[in-house]
């Protein structure tokens, strides 16, 4: 059995991100968090001013042989715009931003590799950015399972249920069974 891998990556908020990847195969945890910055342990409302240089990002703790490096990024790249610098939708500001955290030279070459392939299919330029991973800080208790305690919640509604139709559409192959995995 090979050793659970660790993923890190921003694409707006950390709510949504969760709400995606919690339901892939292979996924065994999902962390919102920050990272990117230079403020040690920040909270989230240091965050939201913009001012420590973090983004909202998720920690997966998966498994390789379920579930590439790979594939987690082209669903990362389906479910969030990786065009618009530190936005995504009604999210603004550089805690928002799209962003990919590498923990090992492996994943930065996958990863330039599937930025290439994406900003070859789109109009725009890609602003992703990518860097080493340096620190994680998990976020606050609030911000842990959002999605799955707040399904009604408009935000909820709005932002992350069109993101969750998109993986259950172009990643049905990529999902876990559903069954036993609570919402």
């Amino acid at each position: 059995m090979t050793e659970p891998a660790l993923a890190t990556l921003g694409g707006g908020c950390f709510w949504c991100l969760e709400a995606v990847f919690r339901r892939l195969r292979g996924v065994q945890e999902v962390t919102s968090g920050y990272a990117g910055g230079h403020v040690p342990n920040p909270g989230y409302r240091e965050v939201c001013r913009g001012t420590t240089g973090h983004a909202e990002v998720v920690q997966l703790r998966y498994d390789p042989d379920e579930l590439s490096y790979r594939e987690l990024l082209e669903v990362f790249f389906a479910i969030h715009d990786p065009t618009t610098p530190n936005r995504q939708g009604a999210d603004v500001g550089p805690q928002y931003r799209s962003i990919i955290l590498y923990h090992d030279p492996e994943q930065e070459a996958v990863a330039r590799e599937v930025m290439a392939e994406v900003a070859n299919q789109l109009d725009d330029p890609v602003v992703t950015e990518l860097a080493p991973l340096e620190a994680f800080y998990s976020a606050e208790r609030e911000h842990h399972r959002y999605y799955e305690r707040n399904p009604e919640q408009a935000y909820c509604r709005l932002v992350i249920d069109p993101k969750l139709s998109t993986a259950r559409e172009r990643f049905r192959h990529l999902l876990a069974h559903e069954a036993g995995r609570p919402d």
